[in-house]
Parts: C-alpha cells; sequence; structure tokens
C-alpha cells in the first residue's frame, strides 16, 4: 500500500474514532456503522480520485457528489414532502428529513432517540468532518491542521453531551485517532526524504530509510514521535483526575475539609443555606446532571424534589432554625396539618432516585410529604421540616447523597381551591412561629402586601393575589444575573426594582405572607427535571429552584409559584379563577426545560410543537431539551467551537500559506519559479536572499550558510545550473529535468535538518518568506491606488476642458 494510500485509511479511521464522541447525544449506535461504510466510500472515491489523477477541487468535488447521492439513495423517501417525481423524492423530501432533524434536536433531551432525521444529521456531520481531515491530511498534505476539523466534532459532541463516565474513553479514541494520522504523514514524509536522521541501525542493519533496520524496527525519529504521543495522552487523562477541583457544587462552593475529602468529581455542596450559590449555579456553564429518577406518579410536572426548608428570617438572610434530629422512622409521622378531607384523596407514589458520585448535599432530595424512605447508610430525621439529614460518621466528616440509590414513597396531594379558601384559622404556635418577622423590616414590604391583597376576604386569595403580582401582572422580570442580598433592605429593593431570579420571589412573597398573617416558609430544592426517552427524569443543576410554601390547615405546607420563568409548572389549586394577562416581561431561564408527565412520543402527528411540549397531545411527549436544562445550548457550543478552532488556526495560517505556494509551483515544472521556491525556502532557514549574485554564487550561499550535507547540496547546485541554462542557453533548448521538484525538497529536507529543534519550528510555523503576502498587499494597494489617482485626475482635466469647448 502507498504512503498516500495509508494516509488516506488513518484519516478515515481518525475521524470514526472522534466520531465515537457523538454516541452519548443518542441513545442507539446503530448510526455509527452506517457512518462508517459511507465515510469508507467517501475516502475511497479521494484516493481514486487523486490515483488518476484529478485537479484538488475535482477530487474534493467528486466525494461531495458522491456523498450526498449515499445519503439521498437511503434517506430518500424518509421525509414528509408534498412534490412528484424524483426531485422531490431526491431533493425535497431530503430536505425535509434534515429539517426535522434540526426540529428533532431542539425537542428530544440527550440522549435522544435515533429518530431518522438526527441519523441524517449525525452521518452528514460525520462525512463532512471526514471530507475536510481528508482534504487536508491528504490532498492538502497537512495533517496537522487536520486536527482542527477533529477538535470541533469533539468539542460540540463533548459540550452537548455534558461529560460522563465514559467522557474519557471518547477522549481516548479521538486522541489515538489524531495521533495515528500524525505518525501515517511522518512515515510518509521521512519516506519521501530517503534517509533517517538520527541513530544508525543496531547490529549493522541496513539503512531501510523509513524502517530503520532489518525485522521492520521503526527507527529513533519514529520511536520518539510515538512515545511523545504516549505520554501526552497518558497525562492528558491522568493530571485531571490528580489535580484537585476547581468547579463548585450544584448549592454551594466549599464545604468542611474533611468532606472535600470524601471524594467525587467537582465541588461540594454547602448544607447551611444553599440561598447563597443557589444564583451562581442557575448561570454555570456545567450543567451537571446531580439525580436520575423513576417515579410512577400521574403528575410529573409536580415532582419538586425538597432538600430542606428555611423558616427563619432573623433580618439577614433566611435559613434553617436549629431543630433536634431523630431517628428515621419505618414510616414518617403524618404531614403537619393534613387532615381529611384533603388526606383521603392522597395517592402515594413511588420514586427510585439515585444520586450522581459528585454530589455531596448532605440533605437528602425527596418528593414532599414522603411517608417512608428507604437508603443505606447513617441518617437522621428532622421532623417540622420532613427532611433527612446525614448523621456524623466521625470527626468533621457526615453521610452524605454522593451516589446514593434510594426509594422514596410520598404522598401526592390534590387540594381544591375551594378547600384552601375554607381553611380554618392555623395552629395558634403554628401561627406564632412561623409569621415572625424581623424589626427592621422595611414598611415598603407590609404596605406593598396590603395593596396587592386589597378586597381580599380569606387567606387563600391573598396568597394568589400574592403569587399572581410576582408572576403575571407586577411587571417583574426574571434575571439570573441580579445580585442577590441578604439583608431585609433586600426586599425592598426587588420590589422596587422588580427584576431577580427565583430566590428573590420566594422570600419576598414569603415575606409578605408572613406580614398578612399567612405562615410562610421557603423551600429549597429541585424542579421535576427532564424525562427521558427511557423513562428516566434527569435533575441538573440548573433545575435548582426556590420556591415559597404558605400553610393552610386541613391541607399543611403548600407550594406556591410566583417565579415568572419558562418551564416553570404553576400548582392547579393556585391558578386564578379566570383568565388572567401574560406576564409583563418575563425573561426565559435558558437552562430549564418544561418538565413532562408523559413517557413516550407522540402518537398523534397532527399535533402542533406548542402543544407536544406541554404534553397536551394525548399520548406522552418526550422530554424537552428546549431550554437547554441538558447542557449548553447548540448555538454556545458551535461558537466556542468555532471560536477554538479560530484560535488554534490562526498560528497554522503562515505554514498553510506556504505549503500551498510550494506546491503550485513545483507543480508548474519550471526552471525559475522552482529556483524561486529554493531561495524563499533558504530565505526561511535563516540565509537572507540577494538577488545580486549569479545562480551559481547564490546556490554556493545556500549550501554554506546552510550547512548542507552531500545530497542536499548537490541538489541545490544542480537546481542553479538548470537556472543557468534557462537564463543562457539559446531559445528552444531543453532546461528543465524530471527531478527538479524532487530535489527543491531534498533541499528543503538538508536545511530543516541543519537546523536546530526551535528554529525548525519557526521555520515551519513562522516561515520568513511569508512577507510576500505584506509585500504584495502593499503592492497591489498601491496599483490601486495609482489607478484611482490616475482616473480621477484623467476626469478632472477632462471637466476644465467642458467650458472652453463650449466657449468655441
Amino acid at each position: 500500500m502507498s504512503g498516500r494510500a495509508k494516509l488516506t485509511l488513518f484519516a478515515a479511521l481518525a475521524t470514526l474514532l472522534t466520531s465515537w464522541s457523538l454516541n452519548a447525544l443518542v441513545d442507539s449506535q446503530a448510526w455509527l456503522l452506517q457512518a462508517a461504510l459511507l465515510l469508507a466510500v467517501q475516502s475511497a472515491v479521494g484516493a481514486g480520485a487523486r490515483r488518476v489523477p484529478l485537479a484538488r477541487t475535482l477530487t474534493v468535488a467528486a466525494q461531495v457528489l458522491t456523498s450526498l447521492l449515499l445519503l439521498a439513495f437511503l434517506y430518500a423517501g424518509k421525509g414528509e414532502s408534498h412534490g412528484d417525481g424524483p426531485l422531490a423524492y431526491l431533493v425535497t423530501d431530503f430536505g425535509a428529513l434534515f429539517g426535522q432533524g434540526v426540529r428533532d434536536v431542539g425537542e428530544f433531551a440527550i440522549p435522544a432517540p435515533l429518530t431518522d432525521g438526527i441519523k441524517l444529521l449525525l452521518v452528514s456531520g460525520v462525512l463532512l468532518i471526514g471530507l475536510l481531515v481528508d482534504t487536508l491530511a491528504v490532498t492538502m498534505r497537512t495533517a496537522a491542521a487536520a486536527g482542527l476539523p477533529l477538535l470541533a466534532l469533539y468539542s460540540v459532541a463533548s459540550g452537548l453531551a455534558g461529560g460522563g463516565g465514559a467522557s474519557w474513553f471518547a477522549f481516548l479514541l479521538a486522541g489515538c485517532g489524531y495521533l495515528m494520522l500524525l505518525l501515517s504523514e511522518g512515515r510518509d514524509r521521512l519516506a519521501q526524504w530517503g534517509r533517517v536522521f538520527g541513530a544508525a541501525p543496531r547490529r549493522g542493519a541496513a539503512d531501510s530509510g523509513l524502517a530503520g533496520g532489518a525485522g521492520g524496527q521503526a527507527t529513533a525519529p519514529v520511536k520518539f514521535g510515538r512515545r511523545i504521543g504516549a505520554v501526552t495522552l497518558g497525562l492528558a487523562l491522568a493530571v485531571p483526575a490528580v489535580l484537585p477541583s476547581l468547579g463548585g457544587g450544584l448549592l454551594g462552593g466549599t464545604q468542611d475539609a474533611a468532606e472535600d475529602s470524601g471524594g467525587g468529581v467537582g465541588g461540594t455542596i454547602s448544607a447551611v443555606n444553599p440561598l447563597v450559590s443557589l444564583q451562581s449555579n442557575l448561570n454555570a456553564q456545567d450543567n451537571r446532571v446531580v439525580l436520575k429518577y423513576r417515579t410512577n406518579s400521574p403528575q410529573q410536572a409536580d415532582q419538586y424534589l425538597r432538600i430542606l426548608a428555611l423558616d427563619e428570617f432573623n433580618g439577614v438572610k433566611w435559613e434553617a432554625s436549629g431543630r433536634a434530629l431523630v431517628d428515621v422512622p419505618e414510616k414518617l409521622p403524618e404531614p403537619p396539618g393534613l387532615r381529611a378531607p384533603v388526606s383521603r384523596s392522597a395517592v402515594e407514589v413511588t420514586t427510585s432516585i439515585s444520586a450522581a458520585d459528585y454530589y455531596t448535599q448532605r440533605y437528602l432530595p425527596m418528593p414532599y410529604p414522603a411517608t417512608s424512605v428507604e437508603i443505606g447508610g447513617k441518617w437522621r430525621f428532622e421532623p417540622a421540616g420532613r427532611t433527612l439529614v446525614g448523621d456524623q460518621l466521625g470527626r468533621d466528616k457526615f453521610q452524605n447523597v454522593q451516589g446514593a440509590e434510594y426509594t422514596v414513597r410520598s404522598l401526592l396531594l390534590k387540594p381544591t381551591a375551594q378547600q384552601l379558601q375554607s381553611a380554618p384559622k392555623p395552629d395558634p404556635a403554628v401561627q406564632e412561629e412561623y409569621t415572625k418577622l424581623p424589626d427592621n423590616l422595611p414598611p415598603v414590604v407590609a404596605e406593598t402586601a396590603r395593596q396587592v391583597t386589597q378586597g381580599a376576604k380569606d387567606d387563600y386569595t391573598r396568597a394568589v393575589k400574592l403569587q399572581d403580582y410576582f408572576a403575571v401582572n407586577g411587571g417583574f422580570r426574571y434575571n439570573t444575573r441580579t445580585a442577590s442580598g441578604t439583608g431585609p433592605q433586600a426586599v425592598a429593593r426587588f420590589l422596587a426594582d422588580k427584576e431577580g431570579f427565583c430566590v428573590h420571589f420566594a422570600f419576598s412573597m414569603a415575606a409578605m405572607s408572613r406580614s398578612l398573617g399567612i405562615p410562610a416558609r421557603v423551600a429549597v430544592g429541585f424542579t421535576p427535571g427532564e424525562k427521558q426517552s427511557d423513562g428516566n427524569v434527569n435533575v441538573s443543576m440548573r433545575d435548582a429552584h426556590a420556591w415559597p410554601e404558605l400553610y393552610f390547615e386541613g391541607v399543611g405546607w403548600t407550594r406556591f409559584e410566583p417565579t415568572p420563568r419558562s418551564g416553570i409548572n404553576i400548582p392547579e389549586y393556585s391558578r386564578a379563577q379566570t383568565p388572567a394577562t401574560q406576564p409583563s416581561a418575563p425573561a426565559p431561564l435558558p437552562s430549564q426545560s418544561v418538565a413532562q408527565p408523559s413517557t413516550g412520543p407522540s402518537a398523534t402527528p397532527e399535533c402542533p410543537p406548542n402543544l407536544k411540549k406541554l404534553g397536551e397531545c394525548g399520548a406522552a411527549a418526550p422530554a424537552q431539551s428546549t431550554g437547554g436544562g441538558g447542557g449548553p445550548s447548540v448555538t454556545s457550543v458551535l461558537g466556542w467551537a468555532a471560536l477554538a478552532v479560530a484560535v488554534l488556526g490562526l498560528p497554522l495560517l503562515p505554514m498553510l500559506w506556504r505549503t500551498r505556494l510550494r506546491a503550485r509551483r513545483l507543480a508548474t515544472g519550471e526552471v525559475l519559479t522552482a529556483w524561486r521556491e529554493l531561495g524563499d525556502t533558504a530565505w526561511d532557514a535563516g540565509v537572507l536572499p540577494d538577488e545580486a549574485l549569479s545562480p551559481r554564487r547564490a546556490a554556493s550561499r545556500i549550501v554554506e550558510l546552510g550547512r548542507l550535507d552531500e545530497e542536499p547540496a548537490a541538489a541545490v547546485h544542480r537546481i542553479a545550473g538548470a537556472v543557468e541554462r534557462a537564463l543562457y542557453a539559446p531559445p528552444g533548448a531543453e532546461v528543465s529535468y524530471p527531478e527538479l521538484a524532487d530535489d527543491v525538497l531534498l533541499a528543503r529536507t538538508g536545511l530543516l535538518a541543519s537546523a536546530d529543534r526551535l528554529p525548525r519550528l519557526r521555520i515551519l510555523l513562522l516561515p520568513r518568506s511569508a512577507a510576500r503576502v505584506s509585500w504584495a498587499f502593499s503592492a497591489r494597494r498601491s496599483a490601486i491606488a495609482a489607478a484611482v489617482s490616475t482616473r480621477l485626475t484623467t476626469a478632472r482635466l477632462r471637466l476644465l476642458r467642458l467650458p472652453l469647448r463650449g466657449r468655441g
């Protein structure tokens, strides 16, 4: 197999190995085999076109045409088109399926089901990257630059997938593929040099150029390159596991040192006051999945996972008051305040939850109100807040939820608006404890609460009016970039600015409810998350949320939703009984998706997309990722990938320009053009050009200053002799010779070999002859300026002559 054929094979293999990282985006790997077959055909077409040989542009065109025909043949007829005939079958239908794939990407959460549209996008993307790699590595002979499209492919896949347990394996495959491509290209270049500059073969083995000796063993340069690649990959995989993590946790940036040492990837999570860091997690780019669960609840959109309740506002911040902990009973006590008939209509649901290894929260996320919990480890129960807290395991070390798998049985309460409206006065002890407010609370809080609830005759109506004031008709905007604040003045500032995130809305409504005599507290936890195609629900870092809980006798602690955020499910019992206007200026949360109560794709093709995303189409709809809850948005990932490619590609532009210019010059077979290339090559190596010297003197100067060996020196003199014949031979004499291009490359090899490592790297990446680009640009600009000046002068003279002609 020739060197170029091997390079073609390894270019396709590098693309295929990097494409493995896309597997995490879908729930099936069946697409990869089809992509491998089409990639093989595309590479074979390129190899055949180069062997003919065809021009580079025709080679790329043949590959593109073949790939498009294969895709149209495989996927035509699977989309929805309304035309007739072959054109509609091959083009219109093909485009419709491509558009359907784009819509599927925006609809399904990761890992998405492998629909025909998504499969087409994946295969097309792999073919596109494969074409770029093949063009750069084989057609353009710049294998190093072929790493840029490979990097873009891996960056997009890794960014959308958000990492995972197998991410190191995907990186290892991509890195090995790129290194094999570089090794193959290096072997091909060494073979063209004719000999290896390195240690002599051992035991008198003959120099075989590439093999380096008998038995086909690699010589020093090849072995050294392989060792560098292996060490680099090893360090890239090992160093992140050894160095301490710099990222913060979900609901806190730091924790005790002992708990930090408890293991896990990433930062730990504070169990004291999650409100402090909830804002940073809503804005975080690292949207890792911290919890996964399955539930039999018929209302999964109401399946909030509650961590703890903050029931004390001390004038500085909301926090959980210190309460006594007890052993976890086999069956948890009845929820406070729950009475018939609400308790009789309650349905017990079961939720199985698993926590990520890097999630080290001491409080156990659970649906509210839980009736029993099955979990291993040492846990304690706090009855008032109905939360489970990790017990102390040793000095400064506590039980946490890291990697835990547990099952929670909880009640799905279905109170009606009439039951809440007719609720009796709460227990005096509850009324006294949960309506306390600091003395320094600004009067505007209570005044605004009275104004908003004016005319309401019961606590339920007041609560609904407060909720609607924040979420519907008060002109508030959701903005996670707003400074959170902690003291009582933070509520007053929020009411004046009317901009904030869930923390502001939760503690403001809780404070205003207490000012009206309604028992209230702030709950912290997670919204229901995103349902996946396999039935699991993923809860990620940006699903963190805070909401107020208000107490109604007969129902107990009841959730309200004042936050005007897209994807938030307002409880049915708290919705206004009359049609309400839309929120005045809700700012959508880019990371939150609508929680889905359904279990699979909609079977009704007529279902509009907006109803499908709300689960209103009969059959269940899959979890959506339109809010980006499964990771960074596609636009941001593509933008960062393009920026990375641009930053990495800028240093390679001079090298790519020189490579392209060299190939064009040597392809002409003209002696003077080859001599110009030799002069630029010597200039890159530090031998400044001197136009006053004869070809023979110039060749001697290149040999002397370039410290060339015998073979490269002879090549330079042969080129100089051809130049003299071209300049002084009689017309019609043959001055070129077949080995002209090879002599130029041999001379270049000698100049590179005589340079040290750093100068050699500068010669490759920053060639001095690249200054010709600037000179050519300046010359072109001067020529254009001169032409424009000449035309303006001519036009002015003609205008000056017009009056004279008029008088004549």
